[in-house]
């Protein structure tokens, strides 16, 4: 029984930082289709001085991703309902020409404003409109929800290291007679500690796969039926099997540094 509570008091810390992971992992993926959906939503209205092409406006900043002509006779249409065909005509050749832009990926703030000096800076560019106020709103909100997970993980894996770090200390100290005895017969530090490193290795297995386990169940059973639309809409998304690999590899580091961490010390071996 003092077995069993002692392997749980490692593991369990060690899946707080594995769901950390983990939780940022599935956060990454969703938002990176969310992030997607902005940018194929957003576009900015260029007007130029003459007709231009892709390649023009690439020239100027490589974010172009698309551009789409507006028709002018639409415009001219609209604002001289009345007016005979010859005043439409030279409305239309003194008007100058307008572009619906798309960029190639989701830029942050400072990377939208590049975009709009490098087009502005062109001659054949009369104006740019970003709408800057919709799309930094957006932006702002999603960097701070982002910040926010980070800073979570981050206090969560310090308190559960040190909480593994402790752990390995208790079993050192159980341990203590076995390599002291390994120690005098010249066993290397590595060999006296392959207990430690063994028992890490196998809770660290085991606290992947429980990991892993508590998120397929939210991916097959709880998801489909939860009535969040973000978790139904997405629901492959929450769960990848190559999250075990890297969450078997994150959790071998953690062990690997709690089990250096105390072996290469004193505390709590002495009699």
């Amino acid at each position: 029984m003092r077995s069993i509570k002692n392997h749980l008091m490692f593991i369990l810390p060690l899946i707080a930082i594995l769901l950390g992971i983990e939780f940022y992992l599935v956060f990454d993926r969703t938002t990176a289709s969310y992030e997607k959906g902005l940018k194929d939503g957003y576009s900015m209205l260029v007007v130029t001085t003459k007709p231009v092409t892709l390649n023009d406006l690439k020239v100027l900043n490589s974010h172009i991703g698309s551009i789409e002509s507006i028709k002018r006779k639409n415009i001219v249409s609209q604002i001289t309902q009345g007016i005979g065909k010859e005043s439409q005509d030279e409305i239309l050749k003194q008007l100058p020409y307008f572009y619906d832009v798309r960029l190639d990926e989701y830029v942050p703030i400072r990377g939208l404003n590049k975009i709009k000096q490098d087009l502005e800076s062109s001659t054949f560019i009369k104006r740019v409109e970003t709408f800057g106020s919709s799309y930094s709103s957006s932006y702002r909100l999603f960097s701070f929800i982002k910040f926010i997970l980070k800073l979570f993980i981050f206090f969560i894996s310090i308190v559960s290291v040190f909480l593994i770090v402790k752990q390995m200390e208790i079993w050192k100290y159980e341990h203590r007679q076995r390599m002291k005895v390994m120690e005098i017969f010249g066993a290397s530090l590595m060999l006296r500690s392959g207990i430690l490193f063994r028992m890490a290795i196998v809770d660290a297995f085991f606290a992947t796969v429980l990991t892993s386990a508590i998120f397929l169940y939210i991916k097959f059973e709880w998801a489909p039926i939860s009535g969040i639309d973000i978790l139904m809409q997405k629901q492959d998304e929450l769960f990848d099997m190559n999250d075990m690999g890297l969450l078997f590899l994150s959790s071998l580091c953690i062990v690997i540094f709690a089990v250096y961490s105390v072996v290469i010390s004193n505390k709590g071996v002495e009699e």
